[in-house]
């Protein structure tokens, strides 16, 4: 049997349309045009059913033949959701107050599927984190209330389950895959107190499954794999003290349910752009560093297994069967892509989308749609399906005086579509970018060209696991230090001399006398050394604790105690 043909969703202020995808991109037959503009739209879990609000209404409606599953008069909503089976659709307005009603009236409002009867309304007030989130059989469901965790069970939310009181949460993030499930929840760290991220059984709160503190962190992502087995979480500032970057400070860290923990190790300093698990659950791509940036594949120990080197680029994206892995850099970046074999780790090919605001797979694990949209840019609006190997397979440009606003492709469950093996780049495909030049003025352009230096170093991609392995800088440190000890080991060695010659005799003198008060001596010197550690680390602005500040304190009674321990040594 042949697999289905994925669905793509456009809606923009000409309306929305749903769009065949490869190989045809023609309009669904089954599907009318809706011509109104579109505030929303999303697709259930398995693609059989799509909600739209066109500002009039919500109507949801079935991907197959488009016939009509509901409409509800709330015209207004701005954010739409489906639960995991599709048995409730989530409803999402601004919250507003009236003369009326004080208090206003409930903004976050669930419906029953088919038919759309109430099923529960609670007030919502911030979008962030708005929609409940559910496991994947819908036995539990769970939705933060002040700083609380509030949890359901087979979609009754008249009635709360269990609760989770941890003081002062302000994140949470619920673990796929079926009930009984996992959470992690993030607690923000307050009067120099470090912050905290812990991983809990439902519903069992007594004991954390794993516990990670840190600090600088002003909010934090969470991200768990496939198999609800480990979590990321990148903590981030909003401002770095030190003053090497604009866009504050980033840090990575690791949590599995075992209570394994583990501070990422990254070879080069800057900001994380962005993290991704593969599919497979037991590895994960970085972006990192100051631009030309570096792209690491680590395994759960965090150890790296492969490094793609460095170039321009702040995002990854693993494809549905995890066989290939996209390296690209939209934003204030000129849409370069990477197409790599994530098993070989060869590259596949090289493609561009300039002035592209998303990205994403179609869920047959062959092509890629990037879209350039507004309000992100309201020139040049459009999308772009490509396959991986190289070449446009359809482009879209839209007309002067619209607007696109999103593209989606149509979601399928897992296993639709099988994995195919990877092919190599199509000859003929997009050229390659040409590199633009370095202005030259116009007195000096009848000159041969002078050669030209770079301004960063590029690094090529190399295999972590082989000789030439990647290190973390505190491996680096290390590997220095004990480089540096082997050559001073090297150097003091004495030469072999005639046997004629008496070996010489050591003299008080010459040892330092009393190896009691040496090593005293050695110990305070430690002391000082770490102090000294202290104070450059409080001048980088680095907030210091009450017991470092208490060893600081000590500096002049150190230097007295040295002081006479080198007289009474000689």
């Amino acid at each position: 049997m042949a697999p289905p043909v994925p669905l793509l969703a456009v809606r923009g202020s000409d309306g929305t349309r749903l769009l065949d995808g490869p190989p045809t991109y023609q309009e669904h037959a089954a599907f009318p045009r809706d011509p109104h503009p579109c505030r929303c739209l999303t697709f259930s879990r398995d693609g059989s059913l799509l909600a739209w609000c066109n500002g009039k209404s919500v109507s949801v409606a079935r991907t197959s033949d488009g016939s009509s599953v509901a409409t509800l008069e709330l015209p207004k909503t701005t954010l739409l959701e489906f639960s995991p089976l599709g048995n409730v659709l989530v409803t999402w307005q601004p919250y507003t107050k009236s003369a009326d009603a004080a208090q206003g009236e409930p903004n976050l409002r669930l419906w029953k599927l088919p038919g759309a009867g109430p099923l529960k309304a609670f007030f919502q007030k911030k979008a962030e984190a708005w929609c409940p989130s559910w496991s994947a059989d819908e036995k539990m469901a769970v939705r933060m209330v002040s700083n609380e965790l509030h949890f359901f069970e087979d979609n009754n939310f008249d009635v709360i389950a269990s609760k989770l009181l941890v003081l002062k949460v302000s994140n949470f993030e619920l673990s796929p895959g079926s009930h009984p499930g996992k959470v992690c929840v993030y607690v923000p760290g307050s009067k120099g107190g470090p912050s905290l991220v812990r991983i809990f059984q439902y519903p069992n709160w007594g004991a954390a499954l794993a516990t990670k503190s840190f600090f600088k962190a002003d909010r934090v992502s969470m991200l768990w794999n496939n198999k609800a087995s480990a979590a990321l979480v990148t903590a981030s500032t909003e401002v770095d003290k030190s003053g090497a970057s604009y866009y504050g400070e980033q840090t990575l860290h690791y949590l599995n349910v075992g209570g394994e923990t583990a501070l990422v190790q990254l070879p080069k300093n800057g900001p994380v752009y962005d993290v991704a698990w593969s599919p497979n659950s037991s590895e994960f791509c970085v972006v990192y560093g100051f631009m030309p940036a570096k792209a690491t594949v680590f395994n759960l120990k965090c150890d790296a297994v492969f490094d793609f080197g460095t170039g321009p680029r702040n995002a990854v994206y693993y494809s549905p069967k995890g066989n290939i892995l996209v390296l690209a850099g939209f934003g204030n970046l000129r849409g370069h892509m990477e197409v790599w074999d994530a098993k070989k780790y060869k590259q596949v090919s090289k493609l561009q989308a300039e002035n592209s605001t998303h990205f994403s797979w179609c869920p047959d694990g062959e092509h890629v749609l990037t879209a350039t949209c507004s309000p992100r840019l309201r020139v040049g609006n459009g999308f772009q399906v490509r396959h991986y190997s190289g070449g446009v397979a359809h482009a879209h440009e839209t007309p002067d005086g619209a607007e696109l606003w999103e593209a989606r492709w149509q979601p399928f469950p897992e296993g639709t579509f099988p994995e195919r093996p990877v092919a190599s780049a199509r000859p003929g495909g997009e050229p390659a970018a040409t590199p633009a030049l370095a202005y030259r003025p116009p007195a000096l352009r009848h000159l041969p060209a002078a050669p030209t230096s770079k301004l960063h170093e590029e690094e090529a991609p190399q295999n972590a696991r082989g000789p030439d392995k990647i290190l973390s800088k505190a491996a680096l440190k290390n590997q220095k230090k004990r480089e540096a000890r082997k050559a001073a080991k090297q150097e003091n060695k004495p030469e072999a001399e005639p046997p004629s010659d008496p070996a010489p005799v050591a003299r008080p003198s010459e040892t330092g006398g009393d190896p009691e008060t040496d090593k005293k001596i050695k110990n305070v010197k430690k002391k000082l050394k770490a102090i000294e550690e202290l104070k450059e680390q409080q001048a980088a602005g680095k907030v210091l604790q009450k017991n470092q500040l208490e060893k600081m304190q000590k500096e002049e009674q150190l230097l007295d105690e040295l002081k006479h321990l080198e007289l009474h040594s000689l």
